[in-house]
């Protein structure tokens, strides 16, 4: 296969989440190919995109052998400094201290108003704010959430009222767009009389939390007036379904994952790449070029936050 086969299919991968699939792409395109300043970007992105200390150690080796091979690649640049602005100052000060050096060099390489420095300038804001930013990141993580949570309940209760209706559902190992797979692997999960009230509690998502509010409450406070119990806080035990219901849920967009992963990965494997009887080292033009021709080739993620952008 050619340079631009493993990116786009690197590309594919990491939009769905999945990671450890960029990581086999990246590297077997490395083992393939010889070096490549793309394939080591992507190789290196879906490590940090795990967000754990091995994971981060190993993005940045990786990233590090990639500017090796071009220093000024903006791709390469601006991944490494975001690994860097999120590492712990005093767990890993020497990579902390590194981002001072990858931000000055990506200012001369970035021209202002440019996408690589509009991402930089987006890191730089995540990484100086402060308790009070943390805590309304916070707050927008968890209505996004709960957004998404609706939004899924609202898809599920359609998908049972359209089998209630006799029309058939989209086959779950068949499709690879991630909404349609949330759908099915929610419904396979939450069908039968015994996920009723699971059901229930996920397809009306606001109400039931809204009435739990209001019971847990009611309850607290009649323990309190009445002394029936030395802990009157059994109320926010009424929360236990909820907590149930969302980790169905969660559940669901794991196993929706995997299977959109796993369909895209038995697509490429059937498929036969156009031009694959040529070299491949001469069709990736030996994998050089400079860090600003590979920047703009579009090869670039955001890896370094939960939010994931094709590049």
């Amino acid at each position: 296969m050619e340079l631009r086969d493993y990116v786009e299919r690197c590309s594919e991968l990491f939009a769905v989440g999945g990671h450890e699939a960029v990581r086999r792409t990246a590297q077997a395109g490395l083992d393939e190919l010889g070096p490549s300043v793309p394939l080591y970007r992507w190789l290196g992105q879906a490590h940090a995109a795990e967000d754990e200390d091995d994971h981060d150690a190993e993005a940045e080796r990786v990233f590090r052998q990639g500017l090796a091979l071009d220093p000024d690649d903006l791709g390469l640049l601006v991944c490494y400094l975001e690994l860097c602005l999120r590492a712990d100052a005093f767990d890993h000060p020497g990579r902390a201290k590194r981002a001072i050096t990858l931000r000055a060099r990506v200012e001369e390489l970035a021209p202002p108003g440019s996408p690589m420095r509009e991402r930089v300038d987006d890191a730089l804001s995540w990484a100086g704010r402060g308790y009070w930013d943390d805590f309304a990141h916070g707050a927008a993580s968890g209505r996004a959430h709960a957004a998404e949570a609706a939004d899924l309940g609202e898809r599920v209760a359609e998908a049972f009222r359209a089998r209630a209706a006799g029309t058939a559902l989209a086959a779950t190992g068949q499709t690879e767009d991630l909404r349609e797979a949330e759908t099915a692997a929610a419904v396979e999960l939450l069908r039968g009389w015994v996920n009723a009230p699971l059901r229930l509690l996920v397809t009306h998502r606001a109400g039931a939390y809204v009435l739990t509010a209001c019971g847990a409450l009611t309850v607290n406070r009649v323990l309190a007036m009445t002394g029936a119990t030395g802990f009157r806080f059994w109320g926010w035990a009424l929360y236990a379904p909820l907590l149930l219901a969302d980790a169905r849920v969660r559940a669901a967009r794991r196993l929706a994952r995997e299977r959109v992963v796993a369909r895209i990965e038995e697509r490429h494997a059937s498929t036969v790449p156009a031009g694959d009887d040529a070299d491949p080292r001469e069709a990736g033009a030996d994998h050089g070029g400079t860090g600003r021709e590979h920047a703009e080739a579009g090869v670039v993620a955001d890896a370094g936050s939960a939010s994931a952008a094709a590049p």
